[in-house]
């Protein structure tokens, strides 16, 4: 079910929203595709900060690249 809302835009957003406008889209489209956007945005945010801490917590993950830092280390050192 479609809802209307209203907003108070500042200078910034105004402008923005002219830009949209400009390139063919609608108001209402503009602004429905903005919110969209930002929420898949912070969807996907989120799940990089997850997969961030899973790997984090993955001893067996965490174990192999510090031995993988070591061998690099050690063919710096002898180059």
């Amino acid at each position: 079910m479609a809802s209307a809302v209203s907003v108070r835009l500042d200078d910034e957003v105004q402008r923005a929203l002219h830009t949209l406008e400009a390139s063919g889209m609608s108001r209402s489209e503009a602004i429905r595709k903005s919110i969209l956007d930002a929420a898949t945005a912070l969807r996907r945010k989120e799940a990089i900060r997850a997969e961030v801490a899973a790997l984090g917590a993955d001893e067996d993950d965490l174990k192999e690249m510090h031995e993988v830092a070591s061998f690099m280390e050690s063919l710096r050192a002898q180059g």
